[in-house]
């Protein structure tokens, strides 16, 4: 029995759909964000820190220098990057009086805390790291649970500026892996135990200093540089 003509049209439309679906199945695919994984505990190279302490801000002839230990997803790095760092950064670094020192130290319970080091080390690498540093910290809220934040990572790269084939190569490559592990080595042979934690005259402050309580660190350590 020949088929009628609705059900023809009915069987031509169904098979339309089928292709609509599938195309863009297959642009979603192709469009979606990739996955990013950066791998821990892996082997340190000499090309890894060489020439590389952190990332820097203020002066090298400043006579105090503070390392921060830090983790992208910790809440208490984030309150202190947003409250008591902008006061830092204009009565300390860029008075001259300090030398900072930014240093990851990704806690292995947060679980995007490393991606996001290696996102602002792919920006550094395109001389962009403090501007996706702040932006990270800035929408912690945003990606901090995100089970695929390296999407989120891309979208804050393209804010700042990135070449995003340049960043996507440097991501995928874990291009900076044994950088970040380096640091973290580094924070837990001082004596790193939380986030975040600065290294001030050779003694640890952990938690979330006021820029007050960095202020008179800082005077007590250098009392001639701070009139």
């Amino acid at each position: 029995m020949a088929a009628s003509p609705s059900g023809v049209n009915r069987f031509y439309l169904a098979l339309g759909a089928a292709a609509l679906i599938g195309v863009a199945l297959l642009i979603y695919q192709v469009k979606a964000p990739k996955a990013v994984s950066i791998p821990a505990n892996v082997a340190i190279l000499a090309a890894d820190t060489a020439g590389f302490r952190g990332y820097l801000l203020g002066s090298d002839s400043a006579k105090v220098e503070i390392a921060e230990y830090a983790d992208y997803q910790c809440p208490a790095c984030q309150l202190f990057e947003s409250v008591q760092f902008p006061s830092v950064r204009q009565q300390l670094i860029e008075t001259g009086l300090v030398r900072w020192r930014y240093r990851d130290f990704p806690l292995v319970q947060h679980r995007n805390s490393r991606l996001a080091a290696h996102a602002a080390a792919c920006g550094g690498d395109q001389g962009r790291f403090w501007e996706l540093h702040t932006l990270l910290y800035e929408r912690q809220p945003e990606w901090s649970e995100s089970g695929n934040a390296a999407g989120r990572f891309r979208d804050y790269a393209r804010t700042v500026g990135l070449d995003l084939a340049k960043y996507d190569d440097c991501m995928t490559s874990a291009k900076f892996a044994g950088r970040i592990q380096a640091s973290l080595n580094e924070g837990t042979q001082v004596g790193v135990g939380s986030t975040p934690t600065f290294l001030i005259g050779g003694r640890l402050y952990p938690g979330a200093l006021s820029s007050d309580s960095l202020r008179s660190l800082v005077r007590a350590l250098a009392p001639q540089t701070d009139k």
